[in-house]
């Protein structure tokens, strides 16, 4: 079933398309059967297409004179019949520490949520996250799917270094810090794991649409794997998923 599309100017020359404001891998699929009926039509004049959780902006090579017309054809690219393909993603399994040593703000949500450090980290690794786009920093990946017990406000003050690897919870959002930054997100653990990698021909490993599954591991075990993957000797878990 299509959605009610808004279509509208965005600088110069791009055209913002906009889907119902809602988190959900029904519309995230969409999003993406969208992105990819538009670069199938191999437009010349757009150099390029960025999606974002609900959204699509399209960019072309000159400003845009004939807004409408423009709009016409998104439309009717958008209502194009495709043959439908239920979509491929990998699902990927990875292994974060949870130890205090990492999960530096477990104590403060674990008083401010009267529960337990280790129904935390229980609720967040039984959880299966969506991809929903890449973004922020480079591999950073935005996950939707958190449970909703472990919602947390990010902090006032940000902090001015996020050691690479963290894991963290930001409002209604968990994600992995691919590189040291700062950043304003309450740190749960760690994973020894690259999410970003620009000596590889993918530098991040997953994709829209892709699922991740964290598991607890110990101290001693992030640092084996730590020292695995930073000789290029660790093989990353996964699965292919449907839909």
């Amino acid at each position: 079933m299509a959605f009610n599309l808004v279509y509208k100017r965005y600088g110069e020359r791009s055209i913002l398309i906009e889907w119902p404001s809602v988190i959900t891998k029904k519309t995230l699929f969409d999003v993406l059967a969208c992105k990819d009926k538009i670069l199938k039509n191999n437009i010349k004049s757009i150099v390029n297409i960025t999606h974002a959780y609900n959204s699509l902006l399209v960019t072309y090579k000159k400003n845009i004179i004939d807004f409408e017309s423009q709009c016409s054809t998104l439309k009717k690219i958008y209502n194009q019949n495709a043959t439908y393909k239920q979509p491929k993603f990998k699902k990927w399994k990875i292994p974060v520490c949870y130890d205090a040593f990492f999960g530096i703000d477990l104590e403060l949500m674990s008083k401010a949520k009267n529960c337990s450090k280790k129904d935390i980290i229980k609720r967040h690794s039984q959880a299966v996250y969506t991809v929903y786009f890449i973004g922020f920093l480079p591999g950073f990946l935005y996950l939707g799917g958190l449970d909703e017990t472990l919602y947390f406000p990010r902090k006032d003050t940000p902090r001015l270094k996020i050691e690479k690897g963290a894991v963290a919870i930001g409002g209604h959002q968990t994600g992995v810090y691919p590189n040291e930054s700062p950043g304003g997100w309450n740190i749960i653990g760690n994973t020894p794991i690259s999410f970003f990698d620009v000596k590889k021909e993918n530098p991040c490993f997953a994709t829209s649409g892709d699922r991740i599954e964290f598991y607890p591991i110990s101290l001693n075990k992030h640092h084996e794997i730590k020292t695995l993957v930073d000789v290029g000797d660790y093989q990353l878990e996964s699965e292919v998923i449907y839909g």
